[in-house]
């Protein structure tokens, strides 16, 4: 177990160093941050001035470990359009961002599953055949056309949410929250349902597909042999089965709910990093860029890594393997 924990996270730091180095070079070739910081007015004596303070006249490797160095502290610079400490602007706009993505991982899950199970259990009804149907719509339609069509009917025609906002949030420290206000409730459930649509039929398609499959083993034929109830088997032996593939589904997946939230807090204007991205990539803001791929990739890295940790609770074949190979 600690020789997997320990492979685990030498190939994590393989991959930040990797993702560190792309972000790195993005302030190599996407412009020169000199010339944003100073205006074209600027002075060569102004220009080597400010070169020579952010360290951009070293040598090249040099400053890929001044940049390494920093981003292992969480500092990386100046934003280029605000002014301010990118670590500040990513601090202030991730609260929202996971409080959306786990919103709507929570209503994926919740929703997802039980319709993946109904749609094995009951093939071939009526139900399950609308449950197949909606998920084919959900997958096929892009998230921003979910995203304006809510709004249109729910926000427009009845009127019964609003459109675009995170709305009253409660500071507890540094951590702001919208989830212990009514108003922040209300804002965040039509951008949450945009994100959950995609994650819940694929959950759902998973969940089915593995369910028919487990269904079909040996195991559950001798379980029905034995005259076990269809409860104990359904839920006891074959939805369990399920677990593995559909945590590494879901853990994935809040991964990229969190990465790819960038079109639903466009199109609601969630004050998330989703919304700081685009906005750093229509000012070629590059140390908000490089901060924010710095950040999505320790939380997929971080994330396989609980999920990889979660298989050995959950699938018992995988620790007698790992005793068998000692």
């Amino acid at each position: 177990m600690l020789a997997f924990i320990l492979r685990r996270l030498l190939q994590a730091v393989v991959v930040m160093v990797t993702v560190a180095f792309i972000s790195f070079m993005l302030f190599q070739y996407v412009g020169d941050p000199v010339v944003f910081l100073l205006g074209q007015d600027a002075t060569p004596e102004q220009v080597r001035e400010l070169r020579a303070q952010l360290g951009l006249d070293k040598p090249f490797f040099v400053q890929f470990g001044h940049f390494l160095v920093n981003a292992a502290q969480g500092e990386f610079g100046l934003s280029l359009r605000q002014g301010a400490k990118v670590s500040r602007l990513i601090a202030e706009r991730f609260p929202a961002t996971l409080e959306l993505a786990l919103v709507a991982a929570f209503m994926a899950l919740v929703i997802g599953v039980p319709m993946g199970v109904y749609a094995a259990l009951k093939r071939g009804t009526f139900t399950s055949q609308v449950f197949m149907t909606l998920s084919l719509l959900g997958v096929s339609l892009p998230t921003f056309l979910i995203g304006i069509l809510l709004i249109l009917v729910f926000a427009v025609t009845l009127g019964w949410f609003p459109s675009f906002g995170r709305g009253e949030v409660v500071q507890m420290g540094w951590w702001s929250t919208g989830l212990l206000t009514a108003k922040g409730w209300h804002h965040i459930i039509l951008p949450a349902i945009t994100l959950a649509i995609f994650q819940l039929t694929l959950i759902m398609r998973l969940v089915r597909a593995e369910m028919l499959e487990v269904l079909r083993t040996d195991y559950i034929k001798f379980a029905r042999a034995r005259g076990l109830s269809n409860r104990a088997i359904h839920f006891g032996h074959a939805l369990k089965n399920t677990l593995v593939p559909v945590m590494t589904i879901t853990g994935l997946q809040l991964g990229g709910l969190i990465a790819f939230a960038i079109i639903t807090e466009t199109v609601f204007q969630w004050p998330g990093m989703g919304l700081l991205f685009i906005q750093a990539v229509t000012f070629a803001d590059i140390p908000v860029m490089a901060a924010y791929l710095c950040l999505i990739a320790l939380i997929f890295v971080v994330i396989n890594l609980v999920v990889d940790l979660l298989y050995f609770a959950v699938d018992p074949r995988l620790r007698v393997g790992k005793a068998g190979g000692h």
